[in-house]
């Protein structure tokens, strides 16, 4: 199959130059990408249901005959309709309404059976479907539904994917070698690719789907697993002594066992020689990232190693800068930042000093990534809150040294599964231990209705002298409901709050705003912070003790944790409002989670299990190839094709051997479209 990657879309009968566009905006080039560009979904015309056993909600299919239909009515919207009262043989009724289709009243016969496909619903008059799809009784097919853009509509790919079939070999090349498929039961690839666009029965989409899962999530395990093999080859500083001990003596607490633990993990790796530490460090908030992060960059500094830590923004870098520079003040070790606001002289004067060695740590933004930033010995790369930064990033930065030692941080929690599928090429170590003295924040799920008497709790702590957030999912208003932050820090003058001191911040202030009004609250000069997602990253403000949160259900569980982490930072008692008006069950069921835990990963399960990865955390800035069949939130296959990576690379590392050249063909494929593997693999 692999020349039909080589053919051009526009080949096939029915697709011409501007269809072929519309192709390419949607990642289809050739016949064979558009093989590979499956259904999200079926109609199952089939399995035609009487009206009372179909499913009150769900599309389906439903046969019956038309008993009677009421003439066109022209509404004052411009819109037409017109109903048909329609029975089954069981002696079921339902009313279908069809709007703007005035045609099919002079198409359809009375007394003639039809089948209908669309969601029933049941109201006080009875059964009733609204603008159902319309197919003559005999046709019992399974119609394959593709992702939809522009004008590019399913039935148009449908139609290019009958001829696209056509085009298949007799002999199809199957890229899983014949052992792993009779192991784990799965179909050829030939057999899978004509079932999954054009199955006789739903038994043979769903064996056609689990195979392409497989595939996939195999192809993208080996992909991953010969990422971490590549950098088992390269080389790095090795440092000679362990300086722990003496950089906790700085600290005026002492680490948590979990703290110590990865520190030691760390220097470890960095002691082997060889091979470069290439660490994951996760920790959920408040557990003290930063603090490990500091000591071993301490002793890479201690080992004539210069330290790069980058931090997403401004505001954090002169956080960790002051917080470092003041711990580390009589130890000899030489600090600089350095950001887009670094002034000119000052920035020069840097840039020599990190030339020529005299810096060992610095901290900074993403200028540390500038052309002119020269090292003298990077040996040591820390990112903190990796998700914020792409997989380029890093690769920019960590280019600066030879082989340097990498740690990347993230306050994201997740599976150690997903973790390992996700940074397979990193070692992981988990901080699963807080700081002594941290107390639990209080979390309570409210209605609007609440919303004032919430008002009057908030007005009461910041008298007693603390602060507080208050989250919106939107900058500006708009003709939704949801909340935007102009909006409501116009409201709070009308409540309680009225005469409290407010400030907002949002994405579209320039940095020079953000990190100005993020400083005034750090200083206690501002009570309450109107704000969207951007502070979900933000610098440390003990005082500050209440998080509300509006439109809770419009935020996943991960990122609610994330921003109920901003408070809860000091000693005294904090808070959560997470404010809602939405009454499904399954929205309820989702936040109330919040309430009964703060354990990051307890959510992050949860949040995985209730809604699978999507954007989980940033996935497409870490090079994960976009997944088109799988889901990582299914263990089960994931598990099943981590097996059978491993197996197959333990025995081929390279993927060289005859048998295995089509999944390295694959994993090309799946890879070159992303940062790491156009790094990786090459042209394809």
């Amino acid at each position: 199959m692999g020349s039909l990657f080589k053919t051009p879309i526009e080949s096939l009968q029915s697709v011409g130059a501007k269809r072929a566009e519309q192709f390419r905006k949607m990642g289809v080039r050739t016949v064979g990408e558009l093989l590979r560009f499956y259904p999200r979904g079926y109609e199952d015309w089939s399995n035609a249901l009487g009206i009372e056993e179909a499913p009150l909600g769900e599309n389906c299919c439903i046969k019956g005959v038309i008993e009677g239909t009421s003439s066109p009515v022209r509404l004052k919207n411009g819109q037409s309709l017109f109903k048909i009262s329609v029975t089954d043989f069981d002696g079921g009724f339902m009313t279908v309404t069809f709007f703007n289709r005035s045609f099919l009243h002079k198409t359809l016969k009375q007394g003639e059976e039809y089948l209908f496909y669309g969601q029933l619903k049941k109201t006080a008059f009875g059964y009733e479907m609204a603008s159902p799809q319309l197919e003559s009784a005999d046709k019992t097919v399974i119609r394959p539904i593709y992702p939809q853009k522009g004008t590019l509509t399913s039935k148009m790919t449908e139609k290019a994917m009958t001829h696209a079939i056509l085009l298949l070999p007799e002999t199809v090349n199957d890229p899983i070698p014949e052992t792993i498929r009779q192991q784990y039961h799965l179909c050829h690839l030939k057999d899978a690719i004509r079932s999954i666009h054009f199955p006789e029965t739903m038994e043979d989409a769903h064996r056609a789907k689990q195979r392409m899962v497989f595939e996939e999530l195999l192809i993208l395990q080996l992909g991953v697993g010969l990422k971490g093999s590549d950098r088992l080859m390269t080389h790095a500083y090795p440092i000679e002594k362990d300086f722990t001990e003496e950089f906790c003596a700085y600290l005026p607490y002492a680490p948590t066992n979990a703290q110590k633990r990865v520190i030691q993990s760390c220097v470890q790796d960095m002691m082997k020689g060889g091979c470069p530490m290439n660490r994951l460090i996760q920790g959920d908030v408040g557990s003290g990232k930063t603090a490990v992060a500091a000591a071993v960059c301490y002793t890479a500094a201690k080992n004539k190693l210069q330290c790069a830590f980058m931090v997403p923004t401004e505001i954090l870098a002169e956080q960790h800068y002051l917080s470092l520079s003041d711990l580390l003040e009589n130890s000899g070790i030489h600090l600089a930042m350095l950001s887009g606001s670094t002034k000119a002289k000052e920035r020069r004067r840097i840039l020599e000093e990190l030339a020529n060695g005299k810096i060992d740590i610095i901290i900074g933004t993403h200028a540390l990534l500038s052309e002119d930033v020269v090292f003298h010995r990077l040996g040591l790369v820390v990112t903190d809150e990796q998700h914020r930064f792409g997989v380029s990033q890093r690769s920019t930065l960590t280019a600066k040294g030879d082989y340097p030692h990498i740690i990347v941080m993230s306050a994201t929690p997740i599976p150690r599964t997903l973790a390992l599928m996700i940074f397979g090429d990193l070692d992981l170590s988990v901080i699963d231990e807080l700081p002594p003295g941290r107390q639990k924040t209080d979390t309570y799920l409210i209605s609007g209705e609440k919303r004032h008497r919430m008002y009057h709790f908030l007005k009461k702590n910041i008298e007693s002298g603390h602060q507080c957030y208050i989250v919106c999912p939107l900058v500006e208003q708009n003709e939704t409901e949801l909340f935007s932050a102009e909006e409501y820090i116009e409201k709070l003058n009308s409540t309680p709050l009225s005469s409290c001191r407010k400030a907002i911040l949002h994405g579209k202030m320039k940095a020079s705003e953000k990190d100005s009004v993020m400083k005034a609250f750090a200083a206690g000069e501002i009570d309450i912070l109107v704000s969207t997602t951007v502070i979900e990253v933000g610098i440390n403000v003990p005082n500050a003790t209440i998080m509300v949160i509006e439109n809770a259900e419009r935020f996943g569980l991960s990122q609610l944790h994330q921003l109920r982490g901003r408070v809860g930072r000091g000693s005294d008692k904090s808070y959560c409002f997470l404010i809602t008006d939405n009454e499904s069950p399954s929205t309820l069921e989702r936040l109330q989670v919040m309430c009964r835990t703060n354990d990051g990963f307890v959510i992050a399960d949860e949040d995985l299990r209730l809604r699978g990865p999507g954007d989980f955390f940033g996935t497409r800035q870490h090079g994960l190839p976009e997944l088109k069949t799988a889901r990582l939130s299914d263990m089960t296959s994931v598990e099943a094709a981590k097996d059978a990576a491993q197996s197959i690379l333990s025995s081929d590392p390279t993927l060289s051997e005859k048998e295995h050249r089509g999944l390295l063909f694959e994993v090309k494929r799946l890879f070159y479209s992303t940062e790491s593997g156009a790094g990786l693999f090459g042209s394809a």
